[in-house]
């Protein structure tokens, strides 16, 4: 299936696979047929797979598109039935009572196979009273499996049509148990002692002793509303009434999802049927209507209405998990005031252009902290921070200034300026990580001053006792 989705897009008449990295090695993901018949296999690495293949051309898997693709898939095959669920790779429809639209159950099944063929999809199917029966015919067989006649149709096939783990068919394989049939003629009092109830319990769910219902999955919440004017609008104040009440509808069903909106798209539908879109990005997810109206007031006021607007839409384009929280009388929860901050400036000049820091599990200046973006991490809990000397507002590499003694230089030249040196606090000694190889760190110990000069600049030097020598790292504010 994930092939197919990719070579529905770039059509190859050749061996192709798709590889995922699995614990440290890439190994084949999926593969199309032609790449089966040269003996390749799910689960081979790839190393393997191209020594035994030298055409076989690959692409990176992507599961998450492949989990759209099913999923858009099963919408589809809701015009047959509306019971429709995934099935680790295929899908499983129960079509009670929905057969005779299609004249029988062959006829469905007729109709199904010509529109996956127009669709250019390799696919087997089965239709059985149980879902373990037909299963086990789309994988093994095929067709129709009459009422009163299951164990004639599943008898004959393989046990591993019973979805049973490959340990217990390779046990079974060895005893002489091939096929189904043979299973049945068993005693079942030795099948459960020696492979226990699992394996009866899938034997009994295929041939309908054992209940097995279809869970279908459930439609996704659709975060978007609309509204069709009667009469077409153009100026700000009508166009931001409307959001509004737009907003009030949207926050409530986030609210009743307990989701949060990250970023939202706002959609204005001329009556020349050109449309204008406003998109703003949130620093946190949000569902306050108040509160996300204003961020849009910019954008409404720069919005071309044309000849009249006559649709306005706004969708949730991007959603994340936002829990219920105890109000307060105070109004907006800690945090929220430099969230909508962030939200603001960001939407000026992009979300990613405001970033923090955060601490990081290191002594030396330079790796003790990294820049993530503000949008989309938390700021250090108090205390988090390591109980050092103060630090520098800029770091930068090390700078190499004329002097050997250990003492501060009274005078110095660096960046073709001249400083002297009015003030000299330290030292402050750090080691390097001996466990790493920082090609930065090689002279070993520093030795760090905080530097106060006449000139007003504060920098920060330090010293290296093993290869004697003065750098500037870093300058304070």
């Amino acid at each position: 299936m994930a092939s197919e989705r990719v070579l529905r897009a770039r059509p190859i008449d050749a061996p192709f696979a798709l590889t995922q990295t699995q614990s440290n090695t890439q190994r084949i993901y999926c593969l199309n047929e032609q790449a089966e018949q040269q003996g390749l296999r799910k689960g081979m690495g790839f190393s393997d797979a191209r020594a035994l293949c030298p055409d076989l051309q690959t692409g990176l898997a992507n599961p998450r598109e492949d989990t759209r693709f099913i999923q858009t898939l099963a919408r589809w095959t809701g015009r047959y039935c509306p019971w429709v669920g995934v099935d680790e790779d295929g899908l499983v429809l129960d079509v009670t009572g929905s057969t005779h639209l299609w004249g029988g159950e062959a006829g469905m099944l007729d109709d199904l196979h010509a529109r996956l063929d127009r669709a250019g999809l390799t696919h087997k199917a089965g239709m059985a009273d149980t879902r373990g029966a037909a299963w086990a015919l789309a994988r093994f067989g095929g067709g129709v499996a009459a009422e009163g006649e299951m164990l004639q149709h599943l008898g004959p096939l393989s046990v591993a049509a019973l979805r049973i783990s490959d340990e217990v068919c390779n046990a079974l394989q060895r005893l002489g148990v091939r096929s189904i049939q043979d299973l049945v003629a068993l005693p079942r009092v030795t099948v459960s002692r020696r492979f226990g109830p699992d394996l009866l319990l899938r034997l009994d769910q295929a041939l309908g002793e054992h209940p097995e219902p279809v869970s279908p999955q459930a439609d996704p919440v659709n975060f978007a509303v609309r509204m069709t004017l009667p009469e077409p609008i153009g100026l700000a104040g009508d166009v931001s009434a409307g959001l509004e009440r737009l907003l009030e509808r949207l926050c409530l069903t986030l609210t009743d999802q307990q989701m949060g909106a990250r970023r939202l798209e706002f959609t204005a539908r001329r009556v020349d049927q050109a449309s204008s879109q406003i998109e703003v990005c949130l620093a946190r997810p949000m569902r306050d209507p108040i509160r996300i109206a204003a961020l849009f007031a910019r954008g409404i006021e720069g919005l071309d209405a044309g000849y009249g607007i006559d649709q306005i839409r706004v969708e949730a384009v991007e959603v994340e998990t936002l829990p219920l929280r105890q109000a307060t009388h105070h109004g907006a929860q800690e945090g929220d005031s430099l969230a909508d901050l962030i939200t603001r400036i960001g939407n000026r000049i992009g979300l990613e252009s405001i970033t923090r820091c955060l601490p990081a599990d290191s002594h030396i200046p330079e790796k003790s902290f990294t820049v993530s973006l503000a949008a989309y991490s938390q700021p250090a809990a108090q205390g988090a921070w390591p109980s050092t000397g103060p630090r520098p507002v800029y770091i930068f590499p090390p700078e190499s200034i004329a002097g050997y003694a250990p003492e501060p230089p009274r005078r110095f030249h660096w960046r073709r300026m001249s400083f002297v040196t009015a003030r000299a606090v330290g030292p402050e000694r750090i080691a390097p990580e001996w466990w790493l190889d920082d090609p930065a760190w090689r002279s070993g110990l520093r030795d760090y001053w905080r530097i106060y000069t006449r000139e007003g600049r504060r920098l920060w030097l330090f010293f290296t006792p093993q290869n004697p020598g003065w750098f500037v790292q870093g300058e304070f504010a």
